[in-house]
């Protein structure tokens, strides 16, 4: 797990708010997506690895019950794209779902599907005070200068 990971869960575990940056990132730099990750997964142990996957493509977790919410350059067709096909029989190898998912009602997570899906999901899962706001230490060498 990512060290920003174990720094939230620590904060969340003792009650205290996540770390707080504040920077004057681009707009197309930070859309946000929701992703679920499903009971099925918390079961056997996959969230671990279904964060991993996102924070090796570079997205910083801002917010986390848990639900984990994405942010990064074109992060819901990314997502869509790591996440695979809803039918996990058409996910493809490599995909969170072609990996792991073992049938369409267990496809281990759920991503939004669209920049407007993923602003009203995160409404409703989070308040504005809960989604924490910092600069990733490698964000110049993702997304360039």
């Amino acid at each position: 797990m990512g060290s920003l990971v174990r720094c939230v869960v620590r904060s969340l575990l003792r009650g205290q708010p996540g770390p707080r940056r504040f920077g004057s990132a681009p707009p197309e730099l930070r859309e946000q997506t929701l992703v679920l990750v499903k009971p099925d997964a918390v079961q056997r142990r996959l969230v671990g690895s279904v964060i991993q996957r996102f924070e090796r493509r570079g997205f910083k977790l801002v917010a986390m019950k848990l639900l984990q919410v994405w942010e990064g350059y074109n992060v819901v067709r990314s997502t869509r794209a790591m996440v695979g096909d809803t039918n996990s029989a058409a996910a493809a190898a490599g995909t969170i779902r072609g990996d792991f998912s073992m049938h369409v009602s267990r496809n281990v997570v759920h991503a939004s599907d669209s920049l407007e899906t993923a602003q009203r999901e995160i409404g409703f899962w989070f308040q504005r005070d809960e989604l924490v706001t910092w600069e990733s230490g490698d964000s110049a060498y993702t997304y360039g200068p």
